[in-house]
């Protein structure tokens, strides 16, 4: 009995009675996740666990040497003696192969010297494909949001998670899930529109896609998304980056939040990003009911929230809600912000708060579990590197290139089409001019590598709109010049193809620095665009326009004057040869707008799906409604709708009925169609849209084909945050309309009974 006992007394650390486990290896793969992350959380020191709740950029000072080796400058080196929650952008401006051996070197470098082997997080974003060297570009996810094909989109950003993964990356800082309808905003293009229901689509394909519907994580093909902003971001006043928000609590809960909702309950993204502002005067970084009480509590959220760059800090030196930098840290880590993003004067200097205040620092064990259950999830306790063979493979493969010519194909809408000037025949000789300041430098040959033998090609950009200085780019003066050059490129062909919008220049970030700018207080077309338009068409030849561009433009002449417009917003890096497909006809285009296109910057805010009290009166002196309405789109295909038919005159709370039309392709070429189902609420307890997207569907036809299109109509479409704030579906007249935008539909109505 003594011997039983003293080997009991020996192992006591692992047992309190023979046979009773009280202590577990994290190490040990057969264990939970959870059981794993209990089992490593007691044993960092508080120093350590705050460690883990911080990333710094790579700029910093990790980056290859000559050889391309790793090289840390010292502030790295300091920085990671206890470990670290993430590193953002390693290797973000080498190419696949070298990032990922980087990677691999920076990796085992953490490992090998924090205590614990403790791994780190690699961080990326993703608006064109993986923002770092050498990946597939695809197109923005507003360009993205026109095809209104979900399963496409879900596809590119499969790509994106595999991609970043081959390089070393494990999280990304997107998708933005932010419903955005003010083309002021410099970063509207970051998202997929200003509908609730296209928006929470897209989304939730894109976090499916990039996290390789969540199995993609921890067998190391996929990286995890980090939802953002969260909440309200995309509704700053006057379009103004770090503005206030004013939004009302029912449109929160009705319009704003359903894209988060669903990216955390159905695509279960990994981590979610606080918004730089406030709502209702409460800073969203320091808002334990929106990180907490909604987010956790009411959505069941497991995941990190980590901060905008610096925004824990903000609460202090910008927000103005805490008195300290020290009051911005624990603002924060009560609110639940589990990660600081950049910042030296916030959670820095939790571990001497907790000396005074112990009791943080269940709030702080709270964060760490959440982050390294995280790097649990993504297994890189156990397989934390990169196998090098696989990424010149794997990253831009044939199939991923070819998926970006596609969603291109998609995307692409046919704002106006004036007497079928499109598409261009190439059986016959014909001389094209490309001009315009938007042409890049091998526009022309990928025009001439889809248009073949009888077209020619001449081309000149003219002149630029801006200096192209990065922080705050400056117009540049009318070219007299210039625009001579171009109008008698013109005039020497038979027809004219102008590359017009904006540029990377004109809409982009306005970071917090006040030299960085990037937001505008005019939304119509910059330099003399509008004059080469109307100079071009005068001559009496074809004119067509390409728009190219990152926010909404008031395009005013540019529709007046024009024969056809394509509206490209940002392609991918094969944009220009989509494009030409688009041209000769090869393919119809099949984009819808995701956004209302305003004739004046003065109908702002001006969305579809406003209340419909909204549309009472027109303005003076202007046109009568939108330039071009959510979900335009033209086509080479000739679509008819007819036979709209409904299952049944009245829905219950516990019944669905099933609308019904009949789409027709009159045309004479295949082409795709997005059939479009909008709800509009008759009477409501409180003011309702004029109408809501309630679902979509594209379908492709043949030139004489029909097919009959049907949507499910279930209770849960007509529930809206009613005038108590609860949740209710309210009896009533309902009107359906299902067509080919939201102003060109056929309807038909139907009763809810309770």
């Amino acid at each position: 009995m003594k011997k039983l006992f003293s080997l009991c007394l020996l192992i006591s650390i692992a047992v309190t009675s023979c046979g009773e486990t009280v202590s577990k290896d994290y190490k040990d793969a057969s264990l939970s996740i959870d059981e794993r992350v209990e089992a490593l959380l007691p044993k960092l020191s508080l120093e350590e666990k705050v460690a883990q709740m911080r990333i710094f950029h790579a700029n910093i000072g990790t980056k290859p040497d000559a050889n391309g080796n790793l090289k840390l400058s010292d502030k790295v080196i300091e920085k990671l003696k206890l470990g670290i929650a993430g590193i953002k952008n390693p290797g973000e401006h080498i190419d696949a192969v070298a990032a990922a051996k980087l990677n691999n070197e920076l990796q085992k470098y953490i490992i090998e010297n924090n205590r614990w082997g403790i791994p780190a997080l690699f961080v990326t974003e993703s608006y064109n494909g993986v923002d770092a060297e050498g990946c597939t570009r695809f197109g923005r996810p507003m360009t993205s949001a026109a095809s209104f094909n979900p399963e496409l989109v879900q596809r590119q950003w499969d790509v994106v998670g595999r991609e970043a993964r081959l390089r070393g990356m494990h999280m990304c800082h997107s998708p933005e899930a932010d419903v955005v309808r003010d083309p002021r905003f410099g970063r509207m293009s970051e998202a997929f529109g200003e509908d609730t229901y296209l928006t929470t689509q897209m989304v939730t394909s894109a976090v499916k896609g990039v996290q390789g519907n969540y199995e993609g994580l921890g067998n190391g093909t996929h990286i995890g998304a980090v939802a953002k902003h969260f909440a309200g971001y995309g509704q700053v006043l006057g379009g103004s980056n770090f503005a206030a928000i004013e939004i009302s609590e029912r449109t929160l809960i009705d319009e704003i939040y359903p894209p988060f909702e669903a990216a955390v309950k159905e695509a279960r993204t990994l981590g979610i990003m606080a918004s730089h502002g406030d709502l209702n005067g409460v800073a969203s970084h320091g808002n334990p009911e929106l990180l907490t009480g909604v987010l956790r509590d009411q959505w069941g959220f497991e995941g990190y929230v980590v901060s905008d760059s610096n925004d824990i800090a903000r609460l202090h030196y910008f927000m103005n809600v805490a008195e300290t930098p020290e009051d911005a840290a624990q603002m924060g880590l009560e609110a639940g912000i589990d990660i600081d993003l950049y910042a030296e004067d916030s959670y820095a200097y939790l571990p001497e708060m907790v000396k005074k205040n112990p009791e943080l620092e269940k709030l702080i064990d709270r964060s760490v579990r959440r982050v390294l259950r995280t790097k649990f999830i993504l297994g890189l306790f156990d397989n934390p590197y990169i196998n090098i063979e696989d990424v010149e493979k794997g990253n831009r493969a044939a199939s991923s290139l070819a998926l970006a010519k596609e969603s291109d194909l998609e995307s692409i809408i046919l704002l106006k089409n004036e007497d079928k000037a499109l598409p261009l025949s190439k059986d016959k000789p014909l001389k094209v001019a490309l001009l315009g300041p938007l042409l890049k430098e091998n526009t022309k040959a990928m025009f001439e590598s889809v248009a073949g033998s009888n077209v020619k090609f001449i081309a000149e950009k003219g002149f630029n709109l801006t200096n192209q200085k990065g922080g705050a780019p400056e117009l540049l003066d009318r070219d007299p010049k210039a625009i001579a050059s171009l109008v008698n490129k013109a005039r020497s062909a038979d027809v004219s193809i102008l590359f017009l919008g904006g540029d990377e220049y004109t809409a982009k970030e306005a970071y917090f620095s006040n030299s960085t700018l990037g937001d505008r207080a005019t939304i119509d077309p910059v330099g003399p665009q509008d004059e080469l338009v109307e100079k071009i068409k005068a001559l009496g030849k074809p004119v067509i326009v390409v728009l190219k561009h990152r926010r909404t433009l008031s395009i005013n002449v540019i529709a007046e004057q024009a024969d056809a417009i394509l509206d490209t917003w940002d392609l991918s890096e094969f944009g220009d040869e989509s494009t030409a497909r688009i041209v000769f006809g090869e393919v119809s285009p099949s984009g819808k707008s995701p956004v209302t296109i305003p004739r004046s910057i003065g109908q702002i805010p001006f969305h579809y799906s406003m209340k419909e009290i909204n549309y009472k009166k027109e303005y003076l002196f202007i046109g009568q409604g939108p330039l071009f309405p959510f979900g335009h789109g033209l086509s080479y295909g000739d679509f008819e709708y007819s036979d709209i038919s409904i299952s049944n005159a009245e829905i219950t709370p516990d019944t669905e009925l099933e609308v019904s039309v009949k789409v027709t392709n009159n045309g004479s070429m295949k082409a795709k169609e997005v059939v479009q189902l909008y709800i509009k609420d008759e009477i409501g307890s409180v003011t309702r849209p004029d109408k809501e997207l309630k679902g979509f569907e594209k379908i492709e036809l043949g030139a004489g084909e029909s097919k009959t299109v049907s949507f499910k109509i279930t209770p849960k479409m007509l529930e809206f945050t009613g005038i108590s704030m609860e949740k209710v579906l309210e009896a009533g007249d309902y009107t359906v309309m299902v067509g080919t935008s939201s102003k060109e539909y056929l309807e038909t109505t139907f009763k809810l009974k309770k």
